[in-house]
């Protein structure tokens, strides 16, 4: 783990960046935000307890879209809100359609967000209805690659709060003007391949055909005068990003040196591009790679997202529930249907 100072990012959700351009969330109150329709909330499968404080959620909207609580702020991954039979471009040639509609149905029924974070520059996780409502001025954690892109003074609007972070790079989200002691958010990208290591790769370099892409590892907790890095960390969550089991992920233990992941949110699905009819490149894993990952990084709790959203998605949910069963980890898996809220605890909270 890394032990100098890390940059800052402080927010605050009394003053909030509005999210969208028309300015909506500006105002409103916490006795009118709008709510999050939630058709089941999980906890722990196997040592929830009842009289612990749950005070930290994941919320699952679809794709790779979720709406993470904690303290007083929310942190939306992967913004999609596109709708059963929309179509996104996902490189030369390639195209997908939606199959599933998201359990919110946009951007302006979200309740108040503070930050974005984003694992890459693509369109089934950052759509164009969602890139051309935003306020340009709202915080985005992102790739090098997704920065330039947004950024770029080719686009009519450029944004103008993007944060870049590398891999093993870090960013400290301390939360200001909230009575919950010191509370903040720790976020660091971690490695990860969207396409497999080989020639391929080296085209897909020249090409740009398809975006680099981050995992995340994202720490709740407080901040800390006591710890080199100045933060103190109550709960792990590592979100693998739309990767393939390659071998830079073997860096992620190494990097975690003994400390346990209490979460992880892994992107499924096998996209396989150009699409179904000519499956000639994996993209993303499939079930039997989430199962190697669960067991290399070794998460208390995997939940399942990104796997059935796309027609390019051609290993589904049931695929890796098979997998799971096979290796004897089904008591460690959470399912969440869209719509459905992860609830759990953090340490010292």
């Amino acid at each position: 783990m890394t032990s100098t100072p890390t940059p800052s990012l402080p927010l605050n959700p009394k003053k909030r960046v509005p999210l969208l351009k028309n300015f909506t969330h500006l105002h409103q109150t916490p006795d009118h935000e709008h709510s999050l329709p939630v058709k089941q909330t999980k906890t722990h499968p196997a040592h929830d307890d009842p009289s612990a404080p749950l005070k930290a959620s994941i919320y699952f909207i679809g794709t790779a879209t979720t709406l993470l609580s904690y303290s007083s702020i929310r942190i939306l991954t992967d913004p999609n809100f596109l709708h059963a039979g929309d179509h996104v471009h996902l490189g030369p040639g390639v195209t997908s359609t939606r199959l599933t509609d998201p359990a919110v149905p946009d951007l302006d029924s979200l309740p108040p967000i503070d930050l974005i974070l984003l694992s890459h520059y693509h369109e089934d996780h950052f759509d164009r209805e969602v890139e051309n409502s935003l306020n340009r001025q709202f915080p985005i954690v992102t790739t090098p690659h997704a920065k330039d892109c947004l950024t770029s003074q080719s686009k009519q609007e450029p944004f103008r709060n993007i944060h870049a972070l590398d891999t093993f790079q870090s960013l400290q989200l301390p939360i200001e003007g909230d009575d919950s002691n010191r509370s903040a958010v720790k976020v660091t990208a971690m490695p990860g391949k969207h396409v497999p290591p080989g020639p391929l790769a080296v085209a897909n370099d020249l090409l740009g055909a398809v975006p680099p892409t981050n995992g995340w590892l994202v720490e709740l907790g407080k901040t800390s005068t006591t710890t080199s890095d100045g933060f103190e960390t109550g709960y792990r969550i590592y979100i693998s990003g739309d990767t393939l089991m390659v071998p830079e992920l073997k860096e992620i233990p190494k990097y975690l040196d003994g400390e346990k992941i209490d979460l992880m949110l892994v992107h499924l699905g096998g996209t396989t591009i150009p699409g179904k009819h000519m499956p000639l490149l994996m993209v993303t894993m499939d079930g039997a790679q989430g199962v190697e990952l669960m067991k290399l990084v070794d998460p208390d709790v995997t939940v399942p997202i990104h796997f059935d959203d796309y027609d390019v998605m051609l290993s589904g949910l049931d695929d890796f529930k098979k997998e799971v069963e096979k290796a004897g980890l089904s008591g460690r898996v959470v399912y969440l249907d869209r719509g459905d809220r992860y609830q759990f605890g953090v340490r010292g909270g």
